[in-house]
């Protein structure tokens, strides 16, 4: 997750008052996601099985994918 400007491959969401840009690929392969905000700051997590070298988590919600 970063700070980015929306491009012409990127979906644009406002939920509540916050922008989200999401990579039109990557949301079809990750989809569902779900983004919280807790005490320490965003949690995302989605149905994405993380790649080989990525301690074997196998969620996206550890900030592996």
């Amino acid at each position: 997750m970063a700070l980015d400007e929306p491009k012409d491959a990127d979906n644009v969401y406002d939920i509540e008052g916050f922008k989200y840009v999401v990579n039109k690929d990557f949301m079809e392969r990750a989809k569902p996601i779900k983004v919280d905000y807790i005490d320490i700051g965003f949690k995302v997590t989605s149905e994405l099985i993380a790649e080989a070298g990525c301690n074997g988590c196998g969620t996206a919600d550890t900030g592996c994918a």
